[in-house]
C-alpha cells in the first residue's frame, strides 16, 4: 500500500483552521490530510468602546473586526485594514474599509501616505507583535490601542499528540510568534518528521534550533503565500 498522505496540522482558532483546511483541500485534493487541533480559542471581550473624538479605525485582525462590530453600531469612521482578507470581514460588517494588502509596517506606509488625521483607535488582541504607534507617532498620527478581544491557550488535542508520537510527516503551518512559540511547548518530544510553515521570519524565531525539524518561512505575510509554501514543500517531496 502506498504511504498515506502528510498531515496538515492546523493549530489557529476553529474557523481560521477549518478556512485554511478547506484552501488546502481545495488546491491540493487528497495529497494532505487536514488534522484541526487549535491551541487558541477567540474570547471577545464586552463594553461599548471609546469612540469620542476618533477620527477613524484601524484593524490588524478579523478578529478585532468581528469585535468591534458587536460593541458599536456605528459604521461612519473610516477604517483602514492590514490586508485583504481583515478588509473584507470589515466591508462585510458594513465598516468603510481599505487594505494596506500586507503587514503592519505596510499599513503604517498606508496611513502616512493618506495624511490620516488621528486620532485612530486600533482594536486589537490581547497579544499585540507589533507597536503600530510608535511606528506613526513621527508622522504626528495619534494612535490609540485597545484590546478588544483575547487569545485563550488551548492544549493539543489527543489526536494531535498521537500524529505528532508516530512516525508520518506532519506539516504545521504557523501563523504568529505566539503561535509558533505554543506549538514548540505543547508538541513536547516529537517522533514524527515536522514540516514548520511560518508566516514571517518573526513567526519563524522561536523555531530555530529545534531538532528534527525544518522550517519554511512564506514569501508574503497571507494565507495565500502560506500555501505557495505548502505547495513547495509537497513538490519537494523531502525535508529540506
Amino acid at each position: 500500500m502506498p504511504d498515506p498522505a502528510p498531515i496538515l496540522l492546523l493549530t489557529r482558532p476553529e474557523a481560521a483552521s477549518r478556512r485554511f483546511a478547506a484552501a488546502a483541500v481545495a488546491r491540493f485534493g487528497d495529497r494532505v490530510r487536514p488534522l484541526i487541533a487549535p491551541l487558541m480559542q477567540i474570547v471577545e471581550d464586552g463594553g461599548a468602546l471609546p469612540l469620542d473624538g476618533i477620527r477613524g479605525l484601524v484593524f490588524t485582525s478579523e478578529n478585532g473586526v468581528s469585535a468591534a462590530a458587536a460593541r458599536t453600531r456605528r459604521r461612519d469612521l473610516p477604517c483602514w485594514c492590514v490586508g485583504d482578507r481583515t478588509t473584507a470581514a470589515a466591508l462585510a460588517a458594513g465598516f468603510p474599509a481599505e487594505s494596506a494588502q500586507g503587514d503592519a509596517v505596510a499599513l503604517a506606509r498606508l496611513l502616512i501616505g493618506r495624511k490620516v488625521r488621528g486620532p485612530l483607535l486600533h482594536l486589537h488582541g490581547a497579544h499585540v507583535q507589533a507597536d503600530l504607534g510608535a511606528a506613526l507617532a513621527p508622522a504626528g498620527i495619534d494612535l490609540r490601542g485597545l484590546a478588544v478581544y483575547r487569545q485563550e491557550p488551548l492544549a493539543l488535542t489527543d489526536a494531535a499528540l498521537a500524529a505528532l508520537a508516530a512516525p508520518s510527516r506532519i506539516f504545521v503551518p504557523l501563523f504568529s510568534p505566539r503561535s509558533a512559540r505554543l506549538f514548540r511547548a505543547a508538541a513536547g518530544s516529537v517522533r514524527a518528521p515536522l514540516d514548520l510553515l511560518a508566516i514571517s521570519p518573526a513567526a519563524a524565531a522561536p523555531l530555530r534550533d529545534w531538532p528534527g525539524t525544518s522550517a519554511l518561512v512564506a514569501a508574503r505575510p497571507d494565507a495565500d503565500a502560506m500555501l505557495d509554501a505548502l505547495a513547495d514543500r509537497l513538490a519537494a517531496g523531502s525535508l529540506a
